[in-house]
């Protein structure tokens, strides 16, 4: 038998059992569709993650200070020392804490970095307008901040360089503005209020840094660079591990990126599941259809049909059914993507790959689920056949 003859027979038996091949096709369907949106999910948020990740620099470490005893935290000079290691290109202490920035009669809670000149380039920030804070604000203490876009958006700030905003009821005025950067996997890199660290003793009440950001001069001199950074602290700390942590943005880059896959592939099994419902649901089918066209296979045998024709003939069938739930999946999954992402208020990122697999797999589930029913229409016997 020819696979166009086999086709036509195979579209000609389904699409004369219209509503069984639906609820057939339905279940199909409903497999892939799953699995093209959960891959699309999972690969969305991973490579929301991975830029994310990347954005903070991925030739950067991060020492945070816990202390030990009376001492827990370091000083401005403490953190030049510590950062005194060959393959450092620029560090930035910083002094963390929230406040209630103010202006006009709108108020809002802001997070405040204390820090140097250096953090805009550690920590990839552009200044859309102004300027960001240069050596001599921190030498003379000046009352400056540059403050983020959600800063400005939240105070209703319309021209915010040269205006003055109260945190914690002192006045600074604002000299820039930082480009968005958007969200990151630790919050809102928009909502902050960045001023010179010598300053922090006024408007955060303190002078105590417990955050160094490290940015190395290359992705080679990063383990050399940590290790350095650990035995300093190690020493700074009297040989006390539990004083201080060291984070490498590299590793920390892949093991995110590892657990999203991880999390992706399991969301794709779960899903896979129903594809194999779908696959019995095509085996009762053929099995009936088997049951009521005996007679059918009976005259076709007496007529010189041979077992392997038979045999071909459901399996084309079988294929044809997984094939239809297969493409209507793919089509519902694909579409289907961006509102799931919507309503998770997640990215997602249909995969063309995935999409292709499970169009094939169901096919391979219509052959594998319809052989059974298949094999015994082809053995039926054309005498018995007829009878019935």
């Amino acid at each position: 038998m020819k696979l166009s003859q086999g086709v036509k027979m195979a579209w000609h038996s389904v699409s004369s059992q219209k509503m069984r091949t639906l609820l057939t096709v339905l279940g199909i369907m409903i497999g892939v569709a799953s699995v093209t949106i959960m891959v699309a999910i999972g690969n969305g948020t991973a490579e929301q993650v991975k830029s994310q990740m990347q954005g903070l620099g991925t030739n950067m470490l991060t020492a945070n200070v816990v202390g030990r005893g009376a001492v827990t935290s370091i000083t401005l000079a403490d953190a030049e020392s510590l950062t005194d290691i060959d393959g450092v290109e620029a560090y930035a202490p910083v002094i963390s804490s929230n406040v209630t920035a103010k202006y006009k009669t709108t108020t809002y809670s802001a997070s405040v970095q204390a820090t140097t000149p250096d953090f805009a380039e550690v920590r990839d920030y552009t200044v859309a307008q102004g300027r960001f804070i240069k050596e001599i604000d921190g030498e003379f203490s000046q009352k400056v901040a540059v403050i983020g876009s959600e800063v400005a958006e939240e105070l209703s700030i319309d021209d915010p360089v040269g205006q003055k905003i109260s945190l914690n009821g002192s006045l600074y005025k604002i000299i820039g503005v930082l480009e968005s950067k958007g969200s990151t996997t630790t919050g809102s890199s928009d909502n902050v209020v960045i001023i010179p660290i010598q300053t922090a003793r006024v408007a955060l009440k303190t002078d105590a840094i417990r955050t160094i950001y490290v940015q190395v001069e290359s992705s080679e001199k990063v383990d050399f660079v940590q290790t350095m950074l650990e035995f300093n602290l190690q020493t700074f700390f009297r040989n006390d591990e539990n004083s201080y942590t060291v984070f490498n943005q590299a590793d920390l880059l892949a093991t995110i990126t590892e657990v999203s896959t991880s999390m992706s592939t399991m969301l794709t099994y779960v899903a896979a599941i129903s594809l194999l419902v779908g696959g019995i649901g095509i085996m009762n089918m053929m099995l009936t259809s088997v049951s009521e066209r005996t007679r059918e296979i009976g005259i076709r045998k007496s007529l010189g049909a041979k077992q392997r024709d038979i045999l071909f003939q459901f399996l084309v069938e079988a294929a044809m059914i997984g094939g239809l739930g297969g493409l209507v999946g793919v089509v519902v999954g694909a579409s289907g993507s961006n509102f799931a992402g919507k309503l998770m208020d997640s990215p997602a990122s249909p995969s063309v790959n995935i999409m292709v697999l499970a169009l094939l797999f169901s096919m391979g589930v219509g052959v594998l689920f319809g052989f059974l029913p298949a094999r015994r229409a082809s053995r039926l016997n054309p005498v018995d056949a007829l009878r019935q």
